[in-house]
């Protein structure tokens, strides 16, 4: 071979010389990219002495004796196989194809179309990409970092920068854009300019033909009306689809860290249309997507404002004692805390509760945690702690880049460089529809939950306003019957560490795991019967057995937990002939004002 591991000898053709060094320019920025990721992470003089700046500031290319020789046996190895590529485009005829010495990663659709494999150049290009890619992720496995969340931080900005390096995301090495402007006569490019500068203005990368929708129009479109409004959320009261529905109410909290509609989508993907169809009379809390004027709420103003409040105005509605509550996300964390304050406070409002995707021991949190440590927290503390808000779109961002080539590249290469318009999905118009947050809401909620995982402690935290009252909660006396939904593929709410609820929650516990991600799996329409779960009536600590001995079945979830929340309803009534009350009269009809508001 005419290199060696200490670098490219003066035998190795020119060419193949220069590229060598873009190699190794692509490793030594790629550390200097890890070390700029953990600095901003940090933001402190720490970061200077982090294992990752240490290593940004070796040579990339020439392991030094303090590495190992798995890192030089990888060298040598990649070098080898650069020199194997360059070998098999120099031996390539004209027009003809040959099997790739490097192939995608399964699921990787960057470089599927045949505009890649015809030309030699960009056949060269893609492979010595994916040469490159593959070497730094597992250069990036040798770096003398320790297994946790240093180590799991360290693969994922290495994904970061991997991705973003893609030939694919540049218009000089993407046959596809060369293609589209040749056929096009230079209009796709103009199409793309329009539409980077389109997306300039607006602050964000557009996913979807946005024109298609609007909520109230075709999205959020159940009937109802909001009964209760304060500075924190509307309350919605849907009409009832059956002539009779279970006695007690049906209360849903969803995350404020989104719109609720991702819950009402359209008629035939609506879990809250499928909830009022199975009988119940469902209650909804819109969270309000504050502005500046709403930058001073707190956790506890969430708590007591928010599902509490709730809870109150659809028993005195219903004429009840008790409700059944759901709580997604955020919104199940929010939930389980409000519960174990009511109960501290003696009082007792939820006769079963349904958990999805929802963190309360924070343990393991995910791809999330790689953004949270004490310096970053310090930040949020310091900048808008005390008043202010996170924007919309700086959360949205942090969401896009857990899925970088799925929620920003993609876009780029199909907007941008294909000049191409993006096809109408109502998920996607949601997961661009970002919300604003509190500043001391989340520089509490980071404190106390993703970085000191102070919930799981029973009477480390006190919560609740001054007026309503502050106790120290216990999430073991939240007692009540509850169904945890958890799903497979989630990168936001790991499914084992959804799974560790089960041993915070005083009552007895359903678990069910649902395939796919964290949206998917949750908005899973049973009348598609698509997808799978798996149960299982063990109730082991450890989730990884419960899965060992747990059973797959085929199709959706919802049925099932339409079942168990019937044993719940408290008998049947007649369907109420109007919504609200006396005390609480319906108001503007649903999806409301508040879910409209947009983000700064």
């Amino acid at each position: 071979m005419p290199a060696t591991p200490e670098s490219p000898d003066s035998a190795t053709p020119p060419d193949m010389q220069a590229f060598f060094r873009q190699g190794q320019a692509m490793a030594q920025g790629f550390m200097q990219f890890m070390a700029q990721q953990q600095a901003a992470m940090q933001g402190n003089a720490q970061a200077a002495s982090s294992p990752l700046a240490q290593i940004a500031a070796m040579p990339a290319w020439l392991p030094k004796p303090e590495h190992n020789e798995q890192a030089t046996a990888l060298q040598k190895e990649w070098l080898q196989r650069h020199a194997a590529l360059w070998q098999g485009m120099m031996q390539r005829k004209s027009g003809e194809t040959a099997a790739p010495l490097v192939e995608p990663e399964a699921g990787d659709r960057r470089f599927t179309h045949p505009a890649w494999a015809e030309s030699p150049v960009f056949d060269y290009v893609r492979q010595a990409y994916l040469l490159n890619a593959g070497y730094l992720k597992q250069l990036a496995e040798t770096a003398p970092v320790a297994e946790g969340l240093d180590k799991n931080r360290l693969r994922f900005v290495t994904r970061q920068y991997v991705d973003a390096m893609a030939p694919s995301n540049f218009a000089a090495t993407n046959p596809e854009f060369v293609k589209a402007a040749i056929e096009t006569k230079g209009e796709s490019i103009s199409r793309g300019i329009q539409n980077m500068l389109g997306d300039l203005r607006k602050g964000r990368i557009t996913m979807t033909d946005e024109a298609q929708f609007e909520v109230g129009r075709n999205l959020a479109i159940t009937p109802g009306a909001v009964v209760f409004e304060n500075e924190v959320m509307q309350l919605i009261q849907y009409s009832p689809l059956t002539e009779k529905v279970a006695q007690r109410p049906f209360v849903m909290v969803p995350p404020c860290i989104n719109k609720f509609y991702i819950l009402d989508l359209q008629p035939e993907n609506s879990f809250v249309r499928y909830a009022v169809e199975q009988g119940h009379t469902v209650f909804l809390v819109s969270w309000r997507n504050v502005k500046a004027e709403q930058g001073k709420l707190t956790w506890d103003d969430y708590i007591d404002k928010g599902p509490l409040v709730a809870f109150d105005v659809a028993r005195e509605i219903c004429s009840t004692e008790q409700v059944n509550a759901l709580g997604f996300c955020v919104g199940g964390t929010i939930i389980s805390s409000a519960l174990a304050v009511a109960k501290a406070r003696g009082e007792d409002p939820v006769a079963s509760l349904t958990l999805l995707t929802t963190l309360l021991d924070f343990s393991d949190t995910g791809e999330i945690g790689y953004f949270v440590d004490e310096a970053a927290v310090v930040a949020r503390e310091q900048s808008i702690g005390r008043g202010g808000i996170l924007p919309g779109r700086e959360l949205s961002s942090v969401f896009s880049s857990l899925r970088a080539n799925d929620l920003i590249w993609q876009y780029v290469v199909g907007n941008y460089l294909k000049g191409n318009k993006p096809t109408p999905f109502d998920l996607l118009y949601w997961n661009s529809d970002s919300t604003n947050l509190p500043g001391p809401f989340l520089a509490w909620y980071l404190r106390n939950l993703y970085l000191e995982n102070n919930l799981r402690i029973p009477g480390k935290l006190e919560m609740g306003t001054a007026e309503k009252g502050r106790v120290k909660v216990d999430l073991g006396r939240v007692d009540m019957p509850v169904f945890i939904l958890a799903t497979r593929e989630d990168h936001i709410v790991p499914w084992q560490s959804s799974y560790l609820g089960r041993g915070l929650l005083g009552g007895k516990t359903t678990f069910v795991l649902g395939a796919s991600g964290h949206i998917a799996g949750v908005i899973n329409p049973a009348a598609k019967n698509k997808r799978s779960h798996w149960i299982n009536d063990a109730a082991t600590a450890s989730p990884d057995e419960w899965l060992d001995t747990a059973t797959e079945v085929k199709g959706s979830w919802w049925p099932r937990w339409a079942e168990w929340l019937k044993a719940f309803d408290d008998g049947e009534v007649v369907a109420r002939g109007r919504l609200g009350s006396k005390t609480h009269a319906p108001g503007e009809p649903a999806p409301g004002r508040y879910v409209k508001e947009r983000a700064e």
